[in-house]
C-alpha cells in the first residue's frame, strides 16, 4: 500500500510553493495539491493590472507549467472543492463526495471577496474580481460600458479604477473610510494617489456610503449612496476586502479568528495541520497582535519556512519583513513592514516630482517604509527593518543622512 500523502488544501502561491519547496528541501514522501478552480496555479495580482487590458490567455499567469508538477512528483487536483476534514481519521473530504487519506495536512485555503450587502448587489453588471473567471467577465464588461463605479479604494479598487480611466471610461470611486487605501499606507500617501488619480479622471466620494445598486429590466444602470446621489454606472466593481476561509478548519474543530489560528511554526494545534498564506493568523514580530497578511511575500515565505522544516530541519518562526506593492497607473507603490499603529511620519523625497518615500515611526521605532517609484528606498527599508536597525526619526528627515550605509552597518 503506498503511503498517504501530504495533502496541500488550496492551489494559490502559498500551496504550490509549499510543495515545490518540500521537494527542494528533499521531502521525498507523495505530495497533493488540491485547488477548486480548474486551472493550474497561477498568479493573481495582474488580473487587476495589465491582465484587464493586455488581451493575454490565462496560460501567461500560472506560476509552473503542468511538466513542472510532473518533474518533481506534485499530484494536482484542479477544480476538487474540498467540503470536510476528518482530523482523527486522517481523511479529506471533496464536494464530490469522494475522499482520501492525508499524512499531513497544509491549509493554504485563501480568502473571498466580502459581499456587498445592499440592494442590487446581486444585478448584472456588478462584479467583484478574485479569479480568472472574475478577470475575463470583467475584460468583457469594461468593453461595453460607459460609467464605470468602484465601490472600495484599496489596492485592487484603485488597480481597477487606474485600468478603466486609461481606456476612457468615466470613472468614480466611492469609499467608506476618509481616504484612499486608509488601511494599508500614510495620510501623505493617500493624498498623492488620490491626487494622481484626479488628474487621471477619476472622481472620488469619501467617505460616503451605497444604499442601493438600481437597475432596469435586471441589469444595473446606477449606484444610489446613503446622501442621496445617484450615479450612473454601466459597470461596477466591488472591492471592499475579502474575508479568509476559515469554514474548513473551524468545522474540524481547529481554532480560527480572522484566519485560522496558527503559532509561529505556522502548525495548528494538530501537529500534523499547518496553515499559511492569506487565510493564517499567526504571530509576528512586526505586528501588536496576531496578524492575517494578504501579500505574495507572505505566502512565498511562509511555504519556504515551513517546507524547510518539514523536510527535515530545526523549526524556525517565521519573521520574513512583510513586503507589497501595488501598480496603479504609471505609479508603483512599494511598502516594507507593517504600518499598524504609526505615531510619526517622515517624508524623503519630492511627493510634487513623483518620487518619495514615507518612513513611518512607532514608539521611535521604524515599523514601515512606503515608497512611491523608489525602489532603492524600498529595498534599503526592507534591509533596515530585518536587520533591526535604529533610525531615528530625526535622522530619516535629513536628506544628507546615509540611509544606504544605516542599512549595511546593520547586518
Amino acid at each position: 500500500m503506498s503511503a498517504a500523502p501530504f495533502v496541500i488544501v488550496g492551489a494559490g502561491q502559498a500551496g504550490l510553493q509549499l510543495a515545490a519547496s518540500l521537494r527542494q528541501n528533499g521531502y521525498d514522501e507523495p505530495i497533493l495539491l488540491v485547488g477548486d478552480e480548474g486551472h493550474l496555479p497561477y498568479q493573481r495580482p495582474p488580473l487587476s493590472k495589465a491582465y484587464l487590458s493586455d488581451g493575454k490567455t490565462p496560460d501567461s499567469l500560472f506560476l509552473r507549467p503542468e511538466a513542472f508538477l510532473v518533474q518533481n512528483r506534485i499530484d494536482f487536483l484542479g477544480d476538487r472543492p474540498v467540503a470536510g476534514l476528518d482530523l482523527a481519521g486522517g481523511r479529506v473530504t471533496f464536494a464530490d463526495g469522494g475522499s482520501l487519506a492525508f499524512s499531513r495536512l497544509a491549509l493554504a485555503t485563501g480568502t473571498r471577496n466580502r459581499p456587498l450587502p445592499v440592494p442590487g448587489a446581486d444585478l448584472d453588471g456588478v462584479t467583484g474580481l478574485r479569479t480568472i473567471a472574475d478577470a475575463h467577465a470583467l475584460r468583457d464588461a469594461l468593453a461595453a460600458a460607459e460609467d464605470v463605479v468602484v465601490i472600495g479604494a484599496g489596492f485592487i479598487g484603485l488597480e481597477v479604477a487606474a485600468t478603466a480611466a486609461k481606456r476612457g471610461h468615466r470613472v468614480t470611486v466611492i469609499e467608506a473610510a476618509g481616504r484612499v487605501m486608509q488601511r494599508a499606507v500614510s495620510p501623505e500617501v493617500s493624498a498623492f494617489f488620490q491626487a494622481s488619480h484626479e488628474a487621471a479622471g477619476v472622481r472620488f466620494l469619501m467617505p460616503a456610503g451605497v444604499a442601493r445598486i438600481v437597475g432596469e429590466a435586471g441589469r444595473v444602470v446606477a449606484v444610489e449612496t446613503v446622501a442621496g446621489e445617484r450615479i450612473p454606472a454601466s459597470l461596477v466593481v466591488v472591492g471592499i476586502g475579502v474575508i479568509p476561509n476559515a469554514e474548513l478548519a473551524a468545522a474540524a474543530g481547529l481554532a480560527v479568528g480572522n484566519g485560522i489560528v496558527v503559532d509561529r511554526h505556522l502548525a495548528t494545534a494538530d501537529p500534523r495541520v499547518f496553515a499559511l498564506g492569506d487565510a493564517a493568523l499567526h504571530p509576528s514580530r512586526w505586528a501588536m497582535a496576531p496578524v492575517r497578511i494578504e501579500s505574495v511575500q507572505n505566502a512565498t515565505d511562509q511555504a519556504k519556512s515551513l517546507a524547510a522544516w518539514v523536510a527535515g530541519g530545526d523549526p524556525v518562526p517565521y519573521e520574513a519583513v512583510p513586503w507589497f506593492w501595488s501598480d496603479q497607473g504609471p505609479l508603483k507603490l512599494q511598502i516594507a513592514g507593517l504600518g499598524l499603529g504609526i505615531d510619526r511620519t517622515v517624508v524623503r523625497g519630492t511627493p510634487e516630482a513623483g518620487a518619495f518615500s514615507v518612513f513611518g515611526f512607532r514608539d521611535g521605532r521604524l515599523v514601515a517604509v512606503e515608497s512611491v517609484s523608489k525602489p532603492a528606498d524600498h529595498m534599503i527599508g526592507r534591509r533596515l527593518l530585518d536587520a533591526g536597525a535604529a533610525l531615528s526619526p530625526e535622522e530619516a528627515a535629513d536628506p544628507e543622512f546615509d540611509l544606504k550605509a544605516r542599512a549595511a552597518a546593520a547586518r
